[in-house]
């Protein structure tokens, strides 16, 4: 009898039951946050008002932020590149990412040299800078 009345219990609140993977996949579009459909969820949430929704929709956000992070590359460089080396970079960090990147290039003359290269949370150093300054924190570590 207590297996029936959990199963009971579990049909009505399927979609509070919803996984985690369930929700997120509601609000992808080819696996790319949908941003229609991150509105339309914070519209309903705030039509609803359910208990505690203001952490809720915090939470929401920052989920949404780290998402958008994550989709972020950022190519710096200490001179313009051209479209040539700026169409490859592309095509390269999306071989490696996956489609949805948003590219923004910027020019750092601080850089020296080279590019600097960030996505979410990685990063990839080859400016002249930053060999210059690991050839200084080496000689700092010997003296």
């Amino acid at each position: 009898m207590a297996t029936t009345s959990k199963a009971a219990s579990q049909s009505n609140a399927t979609p509070k039951a919803l996984g985690a993977v369930a929700r997120q996949q509601l609000l992808l579009v080819n696996g790319l946050l949908d941003d229609n459909r991150v509105r339309q969820t914070v519209r309903l949430v705030i039509e609803r008002k359910p208990r505690g929704f203001l952490p809720i929709l915090s939470q929401f956000e920052r989920l949404v932020k780290l998402d958008v992070a994550r989709r972020a590359a950022r190519i710096e460089s200490a001179t313009p590149l051209t479209p040539a080396f700026q169409a490859q970079l592309q095509a390269d960090l999306t071989r490696n990412y996956g489609a949805g990147l948003n590219f923004f290039f910027t020019e750092n003359p601080a850089l020296l040299g080279g590019t600097r290269i960030q996505v979410g949370g990685d990063v990839y150093n080859g400016s002249v800078q930053a060999r210059l300054t690991a050839l200084q924190e080496s000689f700092g570590k010997n003296l």
